[in-house]
């Protein structure tokens, strides 16, 4: 078996090359260590060396560009740090390092749920909408089109505050769209995922990418293509897109049926053969969905109204008195919502009932990893950072002797909505539930923990809030969120010798 000669290299005295992760038509994508940060993980693309001409140098060059400026734009498109050329006059670039799964990989082990569907499905158009609202290039806004939309050049991670993050790579085949450039008139991208003017080497706008989404939106939702060609030739997939038309949800599986009616004809419209009977941007399909997703939710929470006013009924006939559910009752009585994934995150909720509203933070853990913290120490902390953008960090820690301590974190924009509701809820009430459900169980609530605020902190919430809403942001909240992280793992430590020093022998609340 031969080594692969760039294993162990040192990339412009800084990248340590570890192994190679990916191959594609323009290079190759290796793991890498940036030694002038601590060794911190990336990912570093090289050209291939069969395309070192100008015309594939200027591509890559603003592959790279692209990336750089709408990273900053969107969390939800790949970022780059670094470019350059190495010895041997090779262009590569370094980005950061997606460690998950892409959505190929996902649509092969099953299709996705509803909630799956439309957590990612939302995301892909968030990526789209920046790119197509465009980046600043010689000082003029530039729209972009990715032309290359395809379930293997979307990665989905495990991020601690989104869950499930989506990043969208491979901008490749981008295209710059200016009024005064001329436009290639040639076939590049993906036959399957091609929109049928792309197929025709037409001068392309958003609405391709919306075509090349709806393809992807099919095949999570029913794990099949919508349209299939007779070979796997240009002239086959040509005719295929624009002349067969997409098949029904229900064709590829009848239980495909029950799902909301809405969402088909969602799909269908993004794959329609004319342009012009598509959504005409990625905010149209945002706004579809997000229809949907609503629609699904109030048929969920009229489910659970009925659930909790079926269990406030009198046991006896000839009872007259109704038994009023405590809060933790209610907490106990909820399912992890369809907008979230089944993974090991941590997120934040409002839970109002007739005579108080409450603060909740939902954990979903290994089902043994709740068993063991049943009897624990609660501990709470908050940490704010008002520049360059307004945010708090809300700590939560579970520990016992046996288990040791169990990180519950999340960030709390503040100049979003629920973020100041948030904020304000817990300065006021000084107290919030932890609501816990197991990973194999997401339809029931597992345990329910109070935890409450020490009184000093309870004003420094209110005086953030307040604070926050006057203040003007000046940075990107990813920079917050760093700076409040550094701060985070330098306390962990101290933290943690105050939860050591506390006997768990029966549940304790502490407040830092």
């Amino acid at each position: 078996m031969m080594t692969d000669p760039n294993s162990g290299r040192l990339l412009a005295n800084r990248y340590q090359l570890n192994e190679l992760i990916g191959k594609g038509a323009m290079g190759r994508v290796y793991q890498a260590k940036d030694m002038l940060l601590g060794g911190v993980i990336v990912a570093v693309k090289f050209l291939s060396q069969t395309l070192l001409n100008n015309k594939m140098r200027d591509r890559f060059s603003r592959e790279a560009t692209i990336c750089a400026l709408l990273g900053e734009k969107s969390n939800h498109i790949v970022r780059v740090r670094d470019y350059g050329v190495d010895e041997n006059e090779i262009p590569f670039y370094v980005m950061e390092y997606l460690e998950g799964q892409s959505l190929s990989e996902i649509i092969r082990q099953q299709p996705l749920n509803l909630a799956r569907f439309l957590n990612i499905t939302s995301q892909i158009c968030l990526g789209l909408q920046a790119a197509h609202k465009g980046v600043p290039i010689n000082g003029q806004t530039t729209p972009i089109i990715h032309r290359d939309i395809k379930p293997s050049n979307i990665i989905v991670i495990q991020d601690d505050s989104f869950g499930e993050l989506v990043k969208i790579l491979d901008f490749g085949i981008a295209k710059l769209v200016q009024a005064d450039s001329t436009q290639t008139h040639s076939f590049m991208g993906t036959l399957a995922y091609c929109s049928p003017e792309q197929m025709e080497g037409k001068e392309l706008d958003k609405r391709s990418d919306i075509y090349s989404l709806g393809v992807i939106m099919f095949e999570m939702v029913t794990g099949e293509m919508p349209i299939l060609a007779e070979t796997n030739s240009f002239g086959s997939w040509y005719k295929a897109h624009h002349f067969t038309p997409p098949r029904s949800f229900e064709s590829v599986n009848p239980n495909l049926k029950r799902l909301p009616k809405p969402l088909e004809n969602l799909v269908m419209s993004c794959l329609a053969k004319d342009a012009i009977a598509r959504p005409q941007s990625a905010e149209e399909v945002l706004r579809a969905l997000k229809a949907i997703e609503e629609r699904v939710d109030r048929g969920v929470q009229l489910g659970r109204r009925i659930g909790i006013a079926l269990a406030e009924l009198p046991v006896s006939p000839k009872s007259k008195v109704k038994r009023v559910l405590s809060i933790d009752e209610i907490c106990r009585q909820t399912s992890w919502p369809n907008n979230k994934p089944h993974a090991e995150i941590v997120f934040p909720h409002i839970i109002r009932t007739s005579r108080e509203v409450v603060a909740t933070l939902w954990v979903m853990l290994q089902k043994q990893d709740i068993e063991n913290r049943q009897v624990s120490t609660r501990y709470n902390q908050f940490l704010c950072v008002m520049i360059p953008h307004p945010m708090v960090l809300w700590i939560t820690v579970l520990h016992n002797r046996e288990h040791g301590a169990r990180w519950l974190p999340w960030y709390l924009d503040l100049k979003t909505d629920l973020a100041q509701k948030i904020l304000r809820l817990l300065g006021e009430t000084g107290s919030y539930r932890i609501l816990f459900f197991a990973l194999t169980e997401p339809e029931r609530c597992a345990n329910v923990m109070s935890s409450t605020i020490a009184p000093a902190q309870r004003q420094m919430l209110l005086e953030w809030a307040n604070a926050s809403q006057t203040l003007k942001a000046v940075g990107q909240p990813q920079l917050s969120k760093k700076i409040l992280k550094q701060e985070y793992e330098k306390l962990k430590p101290k933290i943690l010798m105050k939860l050591e020093a506390v006997h768990t022998d029966y549940p304790t609340d502490i407040s830092g």
